[in-house]
């Protein structure tokens, strides 16, 4: 079981304006952690601070992670990169940019400052597997040169580097694969299947189906999968990972529809479209790993989490 030292360690986050390191920031404030978001906001936006904002722990700097940057933190949370399809293909160059040049950043920084870092990795790795569910020694199924190959192939990559500083320059690393994660603070407009189903649903559009329905995803929602990242960070140093962090629940498209129509209650139809080239047809994670090196697993059911995002996003489209 991981041991919890929360003794007031200033942590960076990269990324922090993004629907997922927001959520860490406010959790790492919640216990007590002076904190720094680093974000360029491509992706992120201020809007995610709101409620934690005027904290006087939590400080903001608008920075680029392909160059270096020098601060003084005690832990690194690299969660710097566009992670939705429609953003990360809109510049595949600068997407790659971001996973190398960015790892390289900021293991550098890790490297001079002699603290634990953890790179924010992706079930994307597996591409479209050949192995199910996929489990951490699964080298995966992915293509080099296709249209989603900039942030599959790009986390890729920063998982050598992070390894190949872990054994070369004996640096403290963690690897999470995150598998499909969703909650509060989404981006309306970020192309991701869940955001995409909700606020079709909520606007009475049809529900967008790529395929037939029939490939298969796990949703995690966002609080259980950041309490992973944080007891990944706060496990022994022998725990680098990877470690995959998701919901083993596994849902066809199909079925997502339908929930996110019953839960609010919309008259939406559902519109099919051909499926985009490299689209997995099945992803779920194998957690043993984290079960036993974390003591951790997801706690909330689909249900009840996507209820949870539909009131923020119900809220969200009635702003004016």
């Amino acid at each position: 079981m991981p041991t919890e030292s929360y003794d007031q360690q200033r942590v960076l986050v990269t990324g922090g304006a993004g629907f997922l390191g927001s959520h860490l920031c406010e959790q790492l404030l919640a216990k007590g952690h002076p904190v720094i978001s680093v974000d360029n906001y491509y992706t992120g936006t201020k809007r995610n601070f709101r409620t934690f904002i005027d904290n006087p722990e939590f400080e903001s700097i608008r920075h680029d992670v392909t160059f270096p940057l020098y601060l003084e933190v005690d832990q690194l949370f690299n969660l710097a990169c566009p992670a939705s399809p429609p953003k990360y293909q809109h510049d595949p160059i600068q997407t790659t940019k971001t996973s190398v040049h960015g790892a390289i950043n900021m293991l550098g920084l890790a490297k001079r400052l002699n603290i634990p870092i953890l790179q924010a990795s992706t079930s994307e790795v597996y591409g479209d597997p050949a192995v199910h569910p996929q489990t951490e020694d699964y080298w995966g199924n992915v293509n080099p040169i296709g249209p989603r190959s900039c942030y599959d192939e790009g986390k890729r990559c920063a998982e050598t580097l992070f390894f190949d500083y872990h054994r070369q320059r004996a640096l403290e690393i963690k690897v999470a694969r995150i598998f499909n994660t969703y909650g509060p603070r989404m981006d309306a407009n970020d192309g991701r299947v869940v955001s995409n189903f909700i606020v079709q649903a909520l606007r009475g559009n049809p529900l967008t189906i790529f395929g037939d329905g029939s490939q298969t995803r796990s949703f995690c929602y966002v609080d259980d999968l950041v309490d992973g990242l944080i007891r990944l960070m706060n496990s022994p140093a022998e725990v680098t990972g990877p470690i995959n962090l998701g919901n083993p629940g596994e849902f066809t498209m199909l079925e997502l529809a339908e929930l996110v129509i019953e839960l609010t209650g919309s008259a939406s139809i559902l519109d099919f479209k051909e499926l985009p080239p490299d689209d997995p047809t099945r992803r779920r994670p194998d957690i043993t790993r984290a079960r036993k090196d974390l003591d951790w697993e997801p706690l909330v059911p689909l249900r009840d989490g996507l209820a949870r995002t539909i009131d923020y996003f119900d809220d969200l489209l009635g702003d004016p």
